[in-house]
């Protein structure tokens, strides 16, 4: 079957190639061609993220010197900031559009649509996805989607302000505050476009990996990019529909008059006509997405470290076998676990025993990636290029962030801390910042690639060092603030005297967090600069093993011209040597995937 499906998909491009000549509008916005895709995506999640960083930025100042005047308030935020002031309504706005952007629009879309696009058919020799019309379809719903959730941001009385959990019953209640009028509506619509454009995405990559494999790529010589892509791929099919069934019920519950999430509810002394549902059931519905959605943002980060890692360390992957069984097990383990965040929600204490006990097991796995990593890197020749920090960054924000988890993870530990600024510290690092480090080793790893040239390594040097000192400036002193009880979400403490001397963390916190962003440009500028004008880029500029590399730097509709390589190996053959203590190949360090056994060589697989 996958021969075939190979087969037919060639005469399919063979035709292509024959009968139509593409214009700028087929080439560039309707493209059905995975590596243009991959580059919507990837500028679209760039430019949604400046647009995510820049709203942290604005709140962040507001957190240190809360009730000051700026004149950059007013410029982004008009009337919301009368006399440069940020008022309250606004603030809770930012802090919602940030994460929705953030999770969603950047770290969902940078990652699985662009690696995923970019990826699974040249690593795995496919011409091209298995429906490029659908791959088309679902990148034009992200960007309707991205479309519409800033849109909202113009919404006279102000975007969704319930959270980016959009928790009932803020977000049931139009009349509840201004934000849960039209605002929440395009929120609603946005979310709902989304995952419609995730699941075809998913479908498509979950296909592809399976049908479209070249000849002798068997699972077990999958890249870790692949296996990771795939999985993940799996997480958004079983739990995005999850959360597309609990807007749709929120949205029945705003504008139909049902009450699935309201009961009871008293509006300034009036009594509302709900009874019957519970705000807990959207909790249930929301978190049996939103924690998969955590694995859904890092399974490809991880995969593309793991990749990035073995090449620039110039040594086999440890542990391949541990650490494809260590991502099913993540995937299986994540759609167990949601209900630690509710430990607070007044859930019968046995069961959240059974969600400490499940959310504590997934840290074997983790750790096992971790320790992977680990050894990947000892005694390596490390070739410390952009990627290749940004990759090691990921270990260790990743390890950091993940430690607080366990804290986290215990239902009795966490009563304590839970809602306040410990709870940001541990999500940011362990989510946000690793993905973040992933998606952007990425980039600098897959730039060539992608655009045929190089990016700069020294600005990409200033990039990471600035970029990770000030990442652990801002939310290692979270977990402080946290431990002493600063509650999340609010717009000033200014009211409680018993936070008075946290002040101080609170203004260095922004002041790391405006370094961080500023550097930030550089790295745009080093991206877009580079396109154009970076310098060319050879065929296989990391000397790497996977199949990307054996295509030609210039693209074709079609990946490879001619036939399609054929694999012999595993994609880890690094500094692999004969019985002699010489390299297979002599002088090279490295023996790609379409290169056959030679007489006498062992196959490896860990």
């Amino acid at each position: 079957m996958s021969a075939l499906g190979q087969e037919t998909l060639d005469h399919a491009h063979d035709d292509h190639g024959h009968h139509h000549k593409q214009t700028f509008i087929t080439k560039y916005i309707f493209s059905t061609d995975h590596k243009m895709i991959a580059k919507q995506y990837l500028i679209t999640g760039l430019l949604m993220g400046i647009v995510g960083i820049l709203m942290s930025v604005l709140f962040r100042m507001q957190l240190a010197w809360p009730g000051e005047s700026f004149a950059l308030f007013e410029f982004f935020l008009g009337k919301w900031a009368p006399d440069g002031v940020m008022s309250p309504e606004i603030y809770l706005a930012l802090v919602t559009i940030h994460g929705t952007i953030m999770v969603f629009f950047v770290l969902t879309a940078g990652l699985s649509g662009t690696f995923s696009n970019l990826l699974i058919p040249l690593q795995i020799g496919a011409r091209d996805m298995a429906s490029g019309f659908l791959n088309m379809i679902s990148y034009w719903l992200f960007f309707l989607s991205s479309v519409i959730m800033l849109s909202s941001l113009f919404v006279e009385a102000g975007p969704a302000s319930a959270g980016w959990t959009i928790y009932p019953p803020l977000s049931a209640l139009p009349q509840a505050i201004g934000g849960s009028g039209m605002g929440m509506t395009l929120w609603l619509v946005s979310m709902a476009i989304f995952i419609a454009s995730s699941l075809m995405g998913s479908l498509n990559y979950i296909v592809t990996t399976i049908n479209l494999r070249t000849k002798g790529m068997s699972m077990t010589r999958l890249p870790l990019t692949i296996w990771a892509f795939f999985v993940t791929a799996i997480i958004g099919v079983v739990s995005f529909p999850v959360l597309l069934a609990a807007a749709l019920l929120l949205i029945m519950d705003r504008s139909f008059g049902t009450s699935f999430f309201l009961s009871d509810i008293f509006l300034q002394g009036e009594v509302l006509s709900h009874q019957g549902g519970s705000p807990v059931l959207f909790e249930h519905l929301f978190w049996f997405l939103g924690h998969p959605e955590v694995y859904i943002v890092i399974l490809p980060a991880m995969g593309l470290v793991s990749e990035i890692l073995a090449t620039n360390a110039r040594k086999p992957i440890f542990g391949y076998r541990a650490m494809i069984a260590s991502i099913l097990a993540i995937a299986f383990l994540s759609t167990i676990v949601w209900g630690h965040h509710m430990f607070v929600s007044g859930m019968n204490p046995f069961l959240g025993s059974v969600f400490t006990f499940t959310t504590l097991l997934i840290a074997i796995p983790s750790a096992v990636k971790a320790f992977n990593w680990i050894t990947t890197l000892w005694k390596g020749n490390l070739q410390l290029n952009p990627a290749m920090l940004f990759s090691i960054g990921f270990v260790s924000t990743f390890i950091t962030g993940g430690l607080t988890g366990i804290i986290l993870g215990d239902s009795t530990l966490d009563i304590n801390v839970h809602d306040t600024y410990f709870v940001i510290a541990h999500f940011h690092l362990v989510m946000g910042i690793s993905a973040l480090y992933g998606l952007l080793a990425g980039v600098y790893h897959w730039f060539p690639k992608m655009f045929g040239r190089m990016m700069n390594k020294n600005l990409g040097y200033v990039h990471f060092w600035i970029t990770a000192i000030g990442a652990y400036g801002v939310f290692f002193p979270m977990h402080f603030i946290g431990l002493a009880g600063l509650p999340r979400r609010y717009y000033t403490n200014t009211a409680f005297p018993y936070f008075d001397d946290l002040a101080d963390t609170n203004v260095l916190i922004t002041v790391f967090a405006l370094i961080t962003a500023a550097i930030q440009v550089v790295f745009l500028y080093n991206f877009f600069h580079s396109i154009f004008f970076g310098k060319k880029a050879t065929q296989n500029p990391w000397r790497a093993n996977s199949l990307e590399w054996t295509a030609p730097v210039e693209h074709i509709h079609g990946n490879w011209p001619g036939e399609i390589p054929s694999v012999y190996r595993w994609p880890y053959d690094y500094s692999k040597t004969n019985e002699n203590g010489e390299y297979v190949i002599a002088g090279q360090d490295f023996i790609p995937q379409n290169v056959p056994l030679q007489e006498g060589e062992e196959e490896m697989n860990h």
